[in-house]
């Protein structure tokens, strides 16, 4: 296969910035050094477009290396054929190579094994021919007690088991009833009532679909059902197709053996072909399904780590609990820990007045802006609280709650307790709280992002390839919004490209040893940091105040020459470079012609776009063009909700069958799929994601299950006054 040509058709590529590509991870490049610094050599592909494109060249490269293995071990054994080698030549997947080496393959001890051993091979090769001769006189030959062959029906037996192999071998047969069962098959759910957790699985105690248009979540749903036992789950397809494409691989048209051979593909099929196909289909339903589960991490995590930052703004961080009480942290502008305490406003203590007292104290004494409360355990409680406390307090107060998902693991850890080594775990997680909504991008990368909690079945997933997709959202987006190499930590720094933890550990200690960077090029002194790691990560560093405000912007080093040269065209000096002061290069570059300048100074035009955009808004945090988060300081009940009610929420989350949305009550609503557009989507990923703004209408409010049914498109032309 040439790789190269087959990833330019599937990803719509051209050959050339195909090969540059290639070129360009093998030469140890990161993916956001190759998107951000290497347009021109890309065409201009996006982070997202070349992890799609390297985890595709990692299967194809081991998909040759494979066929190359399988070549080579067939022919070791002299069977190696035309039309083997044309068969693997054309092979597409790992799947297709495993079947045609199947027949190859050192197998453990088989029926068919057996009677091969007992000289049965030939007799069966003879039936499989299907030319008349008379049956049973000629398995009378082959009875030899020496070799347990003691009866003319046992060497039939012998020779039906090899044929019955000889089926379950054949490549091309299973691969049409691997497509049959997924094209045409059903999958069926039996239930176990008596299991403890069989209430979640009720809408599968009778349950039969069709395995093609089975949805992602419901896979992960029945697996984990027939993990905890309660469902018993099995594949079917219809026998006439089944049986018509076994008999079909096998048997000549009015053959004098075909009854016998009938027989023999039943036993094949039922015996050693279907249970195989059974356990392979699953496996792809549940690969697939992993990898749609693992998407939709990855488009929530995205949006998550890229919520605006909190600049400015003194926050009160409240870690909610009942017995043990709530924990409190406040933090500067800078995170810094201001004060800390503990208040008893839940159940069972319900020190209200107390704490009430105690909190307006804290937020009065620092000047408190924002309370961050955690949305676990108390949550409603607490968020009540805190709706009332603001109602009296004499500073204008408002607040937000954010997620607390791996707060706990985050406080648990080395790290959490190497930067607050003499707080308690749930101080540790106060603090965390509001540092989520102070920065969340810098709090968060802190955490395994597998505790993040922005998707479904994340402990069924295959955690390796979690951790990997993952762990490159969070990557793409430290890189996208740069980090200042002067302030940041250790966890954060590791995901710049280029850097790992060790790296990342020496820049500190070299921070802490000489003091702030005063120029980027000041990181070669980092021990470890060498060249390549520097082209790597220098564009991605920023230092503030430093003595080349170029510095401070994304233009890699390695193009600071072109950015001079691009200020001399416009007549522009370096000092102009802060604040706003070039906040027109960009309709500059385009009304003088982006192409023309660039050939003039030569340079590609990408790289040149990027350049002016840099210079003109040097130190610029991208995030902060977004939707800022949106602060409460009133909170609904559900028991307030009517059906009809229109409301601005905030997309918590999105999911295969819908979004959940934080209406400032403290259940989210339910977006159902269907109620999202007035236009058809397949997903609700097209249209949403987590932090979007939103109007919703209450269709729907269930008081005992606490489920709240909203509808999106129902409320787009809907008169109803929000609010009650």
């Amino acid at each position: 296969m040439d790789i190269a040509k087959e990833l330019s058709m599937e990803l719509g590529l051209t050959l050339n910035h195909t090969n540059n590509i290639i070129s360009l991870l093998d030469e140890g490049c990161t993916i956001p050094f190759i998107a951000r610094y290497r347009k021109e050599l890309t065409g201009s592909c996006d982070d997202q477009t070349l992890r799609a494109f390297d985890d595709r060249l990692k299967y194809l490269r081991n998909l040759n290396k494979r066929k190359e293995e399988v070549a080579n071990l067939i022919t070791e054994q002299g069977n190696m054929t035309e039309e083997i080698e044309k068969a693997l030549s054309d092979a597409v997947t790992l799947t297709e190579v495993e079947d045609i080496y199947r027949p190859f393959k050192p197998k453990r001890k088989t029926r068919a094994s057996i009677a091969i051993a007992k000289g049965l091979q030939e007799l069966a090769n003879k039936i499989v021919a299907q030319k008349p001769f008379d049956l049973m006189a000629e398995c009378a030959k082959y009875i030899n007690p020496e070799k347990e062959v003691n009866t003319a029906e046992e060497a039939l037996q012998g020779a039906k088991d090899i044929i019955a192999e000889m089926i379950s071998d054949n490549a091309n047969l299973r691969k049409a009833l691997r497509e049959a069962l997924v094209e045409k098959g059903f999958i069926q759910c039996k239930f176990d009532e008596t299991k403890e957790t069989a209430p979640t699985y009720e809408m599968y105690k009778n349950y039969n679909s069709e395995i093609k248009t089975l949805p992602s979540h419901r896979i992960l749903a029945i697996n984990r059902g027939e993990k905890e036992e309660v469902l018993k789950v099995s594949l079917t397809l219809n026998d006439e197709i089944a049986h018509g494409l076994v008999e079909d691989s096998i048997i000549i048209k009015n053959s004098p053996f075909e009854d016998l051979l009938k027989e023999v593909c039943l036993d094949s099929y039922d015996r050693l072909i279907f249970p195989s196909i059974e356990r392979e289909v699953r496996s792809d339903l549940t690969d697939k399904a992993n990898e749609q589960a693992i998407k939709m991490f990855e488009v929530n995590l995205k949006p998550l780590l890229m919520q605006p930052p909190l600049k400015g703004k003194v926050i009160l961080g409240l870690d909610p609990a009942y017995r043990t009480g709530c924990k409190i942290a406040v933090i500067d502008s800078n995170g810094k820990v201001l004060d800390t305490a503990v208040v008893y406003p839940t159940p069972p203590q319900n020190k209200i007045e107390e704490a009430t007292a105690k909190l307006t104290q804290l937020i009065m004494r620092h000047d408190v802006d924002v309370i961050s409360i955690g949305n676990g355990t108390a949550t409603k409680e607490s968020e009540i609280f805190v709706a009332n406390l603001i109602k009296t307090c004499p500073r204008k107060v408002t607040y937000a709650v954010v997620n607390e998902a791996g707060a706990s693991v985050y406080s648990a850890s080395k790290l959490g307790a190497a930067e607050f080594p003499s707080f308690d775990v749930a101080l540790r997680s106060a603090v965390s709280i509001a540092r989520r909504l102070q920065d969340p991008l810098a709090e968060l990368i802190k955490i395994d992002v597998k505790s993040i909690g922005v998707g479904q079945y994340q402990h069924d997933m295959p955690q390796n390839r979690l951790t990997e997709v993952l762990d490159g959202v969070v990557e793409d987006c430290v890189n996208t919004v740069g980090v200042d190499v002067n302030t940041a930590s250790p966890s954060l720094l590791s995901f710049v490209a280029g850097l790992n933890s060790g790296v990342a550990k020496n820049i500190e200690k070299y921070r802490e040893a000489n003091g702030a960077f005063a120029t980027r090029e000041e990181l070669r002194n980092v021990p470890k940091l060498g060249d390549k790691a520097y082209e790597q990560c220098a564009g991605f560093l920023r230092i503030n105040g430093g003595k080349n405000v170029l510095d401070n912007t994304g233009v890699h080093p390695e193009s600071y020459e072109t950015a001079y040269k691009l200020l001399k065209y416009f007549k522009l000096d370096i000092k102009d470079v802060k604040g706003d002061n070039l906040q027109l290069l960009p309709k500059m570059l385009e009304k003088e012609g982006a192409d023309k300048v660039a050939k003039s100074i030569g340079v590609g035009t990408p790289t040149l776009i990027d350049i002016a955009n840099e210079l003109a808004k040097p130190g610029r945090d991208v995030r902060d063009d977004l939707p800022k988060p949106v602060l409460k300081s009133a909170l609904l009940g559900i028991e307030n909700l009517k059906v009809g009610m229109v409301m601005t929420g905030v997309v918590r989350n999105v999911i295969d069958f819908g979004v959940f949305v934080d209406i400032s009550v403290h259940q989210d609503g339910l977006v159902h799929i269907s109620e999202i557009s007035k236009d058809y989507i397949k997903h609700p990923s097209e249209v949403l994601k987590v932090g979007d703004v939103v109007k919703v209408k209450v269709i729907g409010i269930d008081l005992n299950k606490k489920r709240i049914s909203l509808t999106i498109k129902g409320a787009v032309d809907d008169e109803i006054t929000e609010g009650l």
